[in-house]
């Protein structure tokens, strides 16, 4: 029985998620087309981030590096720090 419940909960989660990263896609591909000017720069802030941090993939294993350099990479966009730290407390609503 016990076994039974987790995987119900297992694809219950499965289903939620799948449709919570549709509807994240759809807010994004739409948030894009309204700001395209702020998404390329906070992309290419975020990519900058997981290269510095070691968490970009080298090859399709999910091979990382390791790089401890760290700068300052939110300076150029005012507000920026504020606003993904509000993201990443709420679901992603700033």
């Amino acid at each position: 029985m016990g076994v039974e419940r987790r995987i119900e909960s297992a694809v219950n989660r499965a289903v939620w998620f799948r449709n919570y990263q549709r509807a994240r896609a759809r807010a994004m591909t739409k948030l894009t087309q309204l700001y395209p000017e702020t998404y390329k720069q906070l992309f290419e802030i975020e990519r900058s981030i997981d290269e510095q941090e070691g968490k970009s993939w080298i090859d399709i294993t999910g091979t990382t590096r390791l790089d401890l350099s760290a700068g300052a990479p939110y300076s150029d966009i005012a507000g920026t720090q504020e606003a993904r730290a509000n993201a990443s407390n709420d679901g992603g609503k700033a």
